[in-house]
Order: structure tokens, then sequence, then C-alpha cells
């Protein structure tokens, strides 16, 4: 995997993986699809962050070929917490693939987290059809947009001149803008289900990440029983209650550990976690190294990561 996604987790044996949150990784990465490269590892596999898939041209079926025809402007909205098959990149003899910090578009670096699930451009990114992938069709007036745009963000992060963030990031909301109106009937039905209940969930952790807080006190706050929450937290968003709560904790340490130069036994009390040897366990779970080693490795960064297209997970 590259240093801007990595897995994290299982869940029923299927890998989980984090688009990484750090100064000197790029908000956004682009990799090619072509006949003589198909990247990806052919693996199911879970994002816990949006991914685009867009196709410029579609490989001509093979006779007696019984995969999905795919058309030349499809788009395919990767899901967030479901299960992909990848299987759909075989058929693609060009096209791209954006996959990207979700929290970069809010512009809030005070909550790096699930707080991106509110953002109404990344609505689509929350469907549950089954694979993972909802197909969308960009319509031909807008396609050499679609391209242009694409190719605008790889020429940024080939770049990195200086405000290249905040242009790949504004190149992005012009696509996501065209996905929002081709994907209205999507984004209407998760408008009217439970994605408002969840938005008190994330707002409730958000306010009280920093105190002791539990999963009990949590569900009280939006007045539902601890195991009826935990089981529609769950099945919408692939975590826990408790597993959100930890997020939002290690996701402020992260912040803390690479912009100041706050002790960690103060950096483990401002995230609500005051044991430092406990803080210090959780933190190396979630994120595969100790916070002083988090810290030495983000400072000692080069400016510049590059990303391959084999290491692409679809």
């Amino acid at each position: 995997m590259t240093t801007m996604v990595r897995a994290v987790r299982y869940r029923d044996g299927v890998p989980v993986y984090r688009y990484q949150t750090a100064p000197q990784v790029p908000p956004v990465s682009v990799l090619r699809f072509d006949d003589g490269h198909q990247p990806g590892h052919g693996r199911r596999h879970i994002h816990e962050f949006p991914v685009l898939l867009y196709v410029e041209r579609a490989r001509q079926p093979v006779a007696g070929d019984s995969s999905e025809s795919i058309q030349d402007g499809d788009a395919y909205v990767v899901a967030a917490d479901e299960v992909i098959n990848p299987g759909i990149v075989t058929t693609i003899a060009s096209g791209r693939g954006l996959f990207f910090d979700p929290t970069a578009l809010g512009g809030d670096i005070q909550a790096p987290w699930s707080s991106w699930r509110a953002h109404p451009l990344l609505l689509p990114f929350l469907h549950a059809v089954p694979g993972g992938l909802l197909r969308l069709h960009v319509p031909p007036a807008r396609r050499p947009i679609w391209s242009a745009t694409i190719a605008a963000i790889e020429t940024e992060l080939s770049d990195r001149d200086e405000g290249y963030r905040q242009a790949v990031l504004a190149y992005l909301t012009v696509l996501l803008v065209d996905v929002a109106r081709l994907a209205t009937d999507v984004v209407g039905d998760l408008r009217r289900s439970n994605e408002t209940l969840l938005a008190e969930v994330f707002d409730t952790i958000e306010k009280r990440f920093a105190e002791p807080l539990s999963p009990r006190e949590v569900a009280k706050s939006v007045g539902m029983t601890p195991g009826h929450l935990t089981t529609l937290v769950r099945r919408r968003t692939g975590g826990t209650l408790g597993d959100w709560i930890t997020e939002r904790r290690m996701a402020q340490a992260r912040r803390l550990l690479t912009e100041t130069d706050l002790p960690v036994n103060e950096i483990a009390r401002r995230v609500g976690l005051p044991d430092p040897g406990y803080f210090a366990r959780v933190f190396r779970r979630g994120n595969g190294t100790t916070p002083r080693a988090w810290r030495l490795n983000t400072q000692a960064q080069p400016p510049t990561l590059r990303t391959t297209r084999a290491d692409f997970v679809p």
C-alpha cells in the first residue's frame, strides 16, 4: 500500500483501509487505468473514505464475457464502509481513479474524522448498493470537462506548486457537484433516512470526546437505548460507537503530535485518555506506531510523497 492509504483493521476477514491524515500527504490522489496495467490486487476490501472511478474508454467486450458491460463515460461512486468487489477494473481500457481524504473538503482541522458524512457533496458515497459500486453515467457534453479536470488535478499533484492542495480540492469539488446531481435519487433517499440521527451522534462525540465519554452516554444524549444505537451505527458505518469515540480521540492526538510540541502526557489528557500508558496502547493499536514515533516520523518526512499505480485499491 501507499503511505496515503493503509489497512487499519479487518472486518469479518476483509481488510479495512484508511486514507492517512498528515501535513505531508496530499488530500487527493489520482491513479490511471489502461489496457496495459490494471492497478489493484483483486481482493475484496473496505474503504473508510470515498473513491471515485471514471471510465474514459471501456474495453470492448469479449465474446462470451458475462461481466458487467461498462460504457464510455461511466462513473462509479465507490461507497465508504461497504465491501467492494474490484472486478470492474478489468473491463476499463482507459480511466482514472480518485481517492481522497474527505475531511479536507470541510476545511475544519478540528474535526478530521467521521463528520465528513454530513457533507452534502459526499452523501452519494454513503450508498449501500450491493458490491459497493454506484454506477452513474456522465453526459457526453460533460465528459471533456471531467477529463480536463482530472488532468488538472494530476498536474497540480505532480508540480506541487504553492497552493496546490487548495487547487486540487477545488477541482475535485467540480466533479463532486456533478456526482451529486447525477445521483439525485440516492442523495434524496439518504436525506430521508437515519443520517440525521447519525449526525447527532457524531456531534455529541465531537463536543465531548475530550472528557470521559461512553457509548451509553452517547445513546442517552440522542434518546435511544445503547443496544439499539450501537446496532444502527454499526450497520450504517461499519464501526461501533466505541470505535468512533476512539477514532475521534486518535485523530485529535495525531493533529496535536504533528502540529504542536505538547508533551505526550498532556496530549493524552486533552483527548480524554489521561492514563499515558493506556493512551499509548490505544494509539499504537490504531496507528501502528507509538505517539513519539508518529511525531518523529511526521517531522522527518520529505515534502513530497508519490503514489504508484500498482498501489491502488479500487
